[in-house]
């Protein structure tokens, strides 16, 4: 094996040594060693990369499944105004000059993130209650001690003290708990316009595997925010599985706030029009019985079945299941007939009017 200089790696590195026609080998190629910055940019990897830019290499194709947000248009705008939100509130919380900045917004699989997660930090697991799923706050340390600082009273221009490789005191996952309730009252209130959310605090960890609310190879939105406290701050980072939004897909596929899918007021008043005319099916039932399945089953021709109405009985005429009116059974001409007594039920007819519409 030739030994290549690392001049000759910048100028091109898929090039081989040719030998002088001496080699041994008789091949006329040498070997050579990728280095590690080809090998990271092979398979797509940047371990400086943080701010979910396009990748390329093996990484592109393994990522390739993910769906993006960006088929998810109405999530831009819940977070920049849940942005616009938590300014508001955490320097009202703080009473200090507070800044919220969208950094990203990205997706992942939940297993990556889990083992991507800078520790220590504290991780918030919530229940988004109408969506009947989890989501996940993720506040690192940076932000712990930084709250912590401001809320306790620290003076402006001396950066947070953190004390590393010790659990965070009662105190300190007191003051962030209730940091997280604030960024989650601001998060419902961001969805708001969009469908009603309660997002309730389920719990808090230390430990990412504690905070499994997905199964690893499924896909999230991650979206990662920045709080500036002048010379303090740090990171909050808002997980929601795909499965979470699921029930409000529809909604998120919107351009813009309000958007009516496919909605045509001539085609509705149409459609209603001819839903007037529609034949349905009308009943007179004369009585009703409950009998056991097994005297049904013995049922023989010839039996007789007795019921609870007499000829003056009055009469249930249904359309479908729902009651409509009542009336009296009589004969006109050849027919059997039912005469009207009771104006129509105007419940009745209210829920045969919503159910046309």
């Amino acid at each position: 094996m030739t030994d290549t200089t690392l001049e000759d790696i910048s100028t091109d590195p898929f090039a081989s040594d040719i030998g002088d026609g001496d080699d041994s080998s008789g091949s006329g190629m040498a070997e050579r060693v990728l280095n590690q910055d080809e090998i990271d940019n092979l398979l797509g990897f940047d371990l400086g990369d943080d701010d979910g830019s396009e990748r390329s290499g093996i990484r592109a194709i393994i990522n390739s499944a993910l769906v993006s947000y960006e088929r998810l248009p109405m999530l831009e705008i819940v977070f920049d105004r849940l942005v616009r939100l938590m300014t508001t509130s955490l320097r009202n919380f703080t009473s200090d000059n507070v800044e919220v900045s969208l950094d990203n917004i990205s997706s992942i699989r939940f297993g990556d993130y889990l083992n991507s997660i800078p520790l220590p930090a504290i991780l918030a697991v919530f229940r988004a209650e109408e969506l009947d799923n989890y989501g996940l706050l993720t506040v690192d340390s940076n932000l712990i001690y930084s709250i912590v600082d401001v809320l306790l009273g620290g003076r402006r221009g001396t950066a947070a003290l953190r004390i590393e490789g010790r659990p965070y005191t009662t105190i300190e996952r007191v003051l962030v708990q209730r940091m997280v309730e604030v960024v989650l009252a601001d998060a419902q209130a961001a969805f708001e316009p969009l469908t009603p959310v309660h997002f309730n605090l389920d719990r808090l960890e230390t430990n990412p595997r504690f905070a499994a609310i997905a199964r690893p190879a499924n896909a999230a939105i991650l979206v990662k925010l920045r709080i500036d406290m002048e010379d303090r701050g740090g990171r909050i980072e808002l997980l929601l599985p795909y499965a979470t939004l699921e029930p409000i897909r529809k909604m998120l596929l919107q351009q813009f706030m309000g958007e009516k899918f496919g909605r045509d007021n001539i085609w509705e008043g149409h459609l209603a029009t001819e839903l007037w005319t529609t034949d349905t099916e009308v009943r007179a039932v004369l009585d009703e019985q409950q009998v056991p399945l097994s005297s049904v089953l013995n049922f023989k021709v010839g039996d007789t079945l007795m019921l609870n109405a007499t000829p003056d009985s009055d009469i249930s005429i249904r359309c479908g299941s729902i009651p409509v009116t009542t009336g009296k059974m009589g004969r006109r001409g050849q027919n059997i007939a039912v005469r009207v007594e009771n104006p129509i039920n105007v419940e009745a007819a209210s829920s045969l009017t919503r159910g046309k519409r």
